[in-house]
C-alpha cells in the first residue's frame, strides 16, 4: 500500500503540490496524469524515497510491503553483482548475490567438506531454492517471449543494449521481483503492440498496489481503475479509466464554471441592492449591512472554477534554403567489435523529403541516426551533406543536453544573443519562469524533450535527425510536435513508434531495417511503425 497525507512539494520555490492526501491500496491500479512539468515524476521520487536535491517536500508518506520501482531513466550499469542483464534482473529477488554465494560455498565444500562448510552450502542452496532460483530460467524465458526480447540478450552488458531492449529488461526485473507495490514511470516507452498487450495482462493480474505515470492512453484505459489528476499544484482523484476521467473532469469543470457564474451573479445582485440602500433610512441601512455580511459569506465560500488546460502549440523557425540534395548515404555499415549492426545502407534525400526509419528495437536505428548527425563515425561508408545543409539532432536519451547546465545555458547564444530572446524561445516550448534557470538534469523527461526541441529551434537547421522525439511527452504535446513538424518545410529523418505522429509528418520515404531497403513511403508501413 502507498499512502500520503498532507503532502506538499516545491522546487526552486515553485509549488508542485499542496496539501495532497491519497491512498493506493492492494488491488488498486492508479495513474498519475497531467501535463509535462507539473511534477508527476517528482511526486513518484518522493513516494519511493529518492527525491532530488532540488526538491523540497513535507508531509507523511508510507509504503507498506516490498517496492518495485521502474524509473524513467535506467540505472547505468544495472543493479546486479555484475553488469549483465541477467544479474540485473535476478537482483530483484537477491538471487544474483545468492548465486555467487552458492557457487562459492559449493567450491569450498568440494575442496574441504567440513560439517561447517556443508551446512553453509545447504543453507545458501535452500534460500536460493525458496526464492525461486531453480525456476528462474523458465520464468525469464516466458517473460522474454511476452516482451519480445531475445533471450540471449540477458547475457549482454546492460549498458550495451538499445533503449527498447533496456526497457524490457527493467520491466522483467520489476515483474520477476513480485513486489507488493509497483511504481512505474512510463512503462510502455519503446514497447510494441504485442509487448504492450502482454504487459497489460500482467498488470491486470497483479494483486498488489500499482501506481503508474504514463502518457499511453491505451494503458490507462485497459489497466487503470483510479486516476490522480495533478494540475495547478492540486491532486484530484477520479474513479475509473482515463476515458472515464476525461469525461468526469469535463463535467466537473462545467459544473464549477456554472456554479461560480451563478455565485458571481448573486454577489453582484446583493452588492447592488446593498449599495442602493446606503445613506437612506436607518432601517434600510441596517438591511444593507445584513446584505454586506451575506456577500462576505458568499465570497469566503465561493466556488473557484479550475482553469481549462491551454492548447499546446510549438513552432520551428523557417529554415535556411539548402541545395536540392540534402543528404546522401552510401554503403554505410556499423559494427561494435565483431557484432555488425548495419551492413550496407543506401539512402538519398532531396530538400523537403521526410524519411521514416522503420524497424524493431536493436535493428540499428539509433546507430544510423547518430552517423547521420555526425556524432558517431560509421565503420564503413559515406554520409554526405548537400550544399548549405545544417543538421539538427534530437537524441533518444537527450545526450545533446548538458545536464549540469541550465536550460538557458543549453540554448545556443550565437543565433539568440540576448537572454530575453532565449527565454522567449524556451517559453514557447513550455519552459518559462524558473524552469529556464533550472539545471537541465533536474527537469522531467518531458521537459528535457521540450528543451531538446527548443535547442533545435535555436540552431536554424534545415535537416533534422530525430530519434523518438515524442517519448515522455504528454498527449497534447505529442500532437503539437506532430503539427509543428508537419508544417515545417525542411528535411526530416525520423525514428518513431507512434503511428499517429508518423502519419502527421506525411512521410515521403521509408528506410526498412534490418532488410536495409530504402523505398518511397507506403501507408502499409504504418503497421510496422508500432513494432518495436
Amino acid at each position: 500500500m502507498i499512502s500520503a497525507t498532507s503532502l506538499a512539494l516545491s522546487i526552486a520555490g515553485r509549488p508542485l503540490l499542496q496539501d495532497a492526501s491519497f491512498v493506493v491500496g492492494p488491488g488498486d491500479k492508479a495513474a498519475i496524469v497531467g501535463r509535462n512539468g507539473v511534477g508527476k515524476t517528482s511526486l513518484l521520487s518522493v513516494l519511493v524515497g529518492e527525491p532530488s536535491a532540488q526538491l523540497s517536500w513535507h508531509g507523511d508518506v508510507q509504503v507498506l510491503g516490498s517496492l518495485g520501482h521502474l524509473p524513467q531513466v535506467p540505472v547505468s550499469g544495472g543493479l546486479g553483482t555484475d553488469s549483465s542483464a541477467l544479474s540485473h534482473v535476478l537482483s530483484s529477488r537477491g538471487l544474483d548475490v545468492l548465486d555467487v554465494e552458492v557457487s562459492a560455498t559449493r567450491r569450498l565444500m568440494a575442496e574441504n567438506p567440513t560439517p561447517e562448510l556443508i551446512a553453509r552450502f545447504s543453507d545458501a542452496e535452500e534460500r536460493y531454492r525458496v526464492l525461486g532460483g531453480y525456476e528462474a530460467e523458465s520464468t525469464l524465458a516466458r517473460m522474454s517471449d511476452g516482451l519480445g526480447l531475445r533471450q540471449d540478450l540477458l547475457f549482454e552488458d546492460v549498458d550495451s543494449l538499445s533503449g527498447g531492449q533496456r526497457r524490457r529488461i527493467d520491466l522483467m526485473r520489476i515483474l520477476f521481483g513480485e513486489p507488493d507495490v509497483m511504481v512505474l514511470d512510463e512503462p510502455t516507452n519503446h514497447l510494441d503492440v504485442p509487448a504492450k498487450r502482454w504487459l497489460m495482462e500482467q498488470l491486470a493480474q497483479f494483486k498488489g498496489a500499482l501506481l503508474v505515470v504514463s502518457h499511453d492512453l491505451t494503458l490507462l484505459d485497459r489497466a487503470i481503475t483510479k486516476v490522480l489528476h495533478l494540475h495547478a499544484a492540486t491532486l484530484a482523484e477520479f474513479s475509473g479509466t482515463y476515458t472515464s476521467f476525461r469525461s468526469q473532469l469535463a463535467q466537473r469543470l462545467d459544473q464549477q464554471q456554472r456554479t461560480a457564474a451563478r455565485q458571481a451573479r448573486e454577489v453582484g445582485r446583493l452588492s447592488a441592492l446593498a449599495d442602493s440602500m446606503r445613506g437612506s433610512t436607518e432601517r434600510r441601512a441596517r438591511v444593507a449591512k445584513t446584505l454586506d455580511r451575506r456577500v462576505e459569506r458568499l465570497q469566503r465560500t465561493k466556488t473557484h472554477a479550475a482553469k481549462k488546460e491551454r492548447a499546446v502549440r510549438f513552432r520551428l523557425p523557417e529554415p535556411p534554403r539548402s541545395g536540392e540534395t540534402s543528404l546522401q548515404v552510401s554503403s554505410l555499415a556499423v559494427s561494435y567489435g565483431s557484432q555488425p549492426v548495419l551492413h550496407d545502407v543506401w539512402m538519398a534525400l532531396s530538400r523537403g523529403d521526410r524519411a521514416v526509419v522503420v524497424g524493431r528495437n536493436g535493428a540499428g536505428k539509433s546507430s544510423l541516426l547518430r552517423c547521420l548527425a555526425g556524432v558517431q563515425a560509421p565503420t564503413r561508408g559515406v554520409v554526405a551533406l548537400g550544399h548549405n545543409v545544417a543538421v539538427g539532432y534530437f537524441a533518444q536519451e537527450h545526450e545533446q543536453v548538458d545536464p549540469e547546465r541550465t536550460a538557458l545555458e543549453n540554448i545556443d547564444d550565437s543565433a539568440l544573443a540576448t537572454e530575453v530572446d532565449r527565454r522567449s524561445l524556451l517559453g514557447s516550448f513550455g519552459l518559462s519562469g524558473e524552469l529556464a534557470t533550472r539545471r537541465a538534469g533536474s527537469l522531467s523527461g518531458g521537459e528535457r524533450a521540450k528543451l531538446s526541441l527548443a535547442m533545435l529551434a535555436a540552431g536554424w537547421s534545415n535537416l533534422l535527425v530525430l530519434d523518438e522525439p515524442t517519448n515522455n511527452l504528454d498527449p497534447q504535446s505529442v500532437t503539437a510536435v506532430g503539427e509543428m513538424l508537419g508544417r515545417w518545410p525542411g528535411t526530416l529523418v525520423v525514428v518513431s513508434h507512434d503511428r499517429a505522429f508518423v502519419e502527421s509528418l506525411e512521410p515521403t520515404h521509408a528506410l526498412l531495417l534490418p532488410v536495409e531497403r530504402y523505398d518511397f513511403w507506403r501507408d502499409e508501413y504504418l503497421d510496422q511503425v508500432e513494432l518495436r
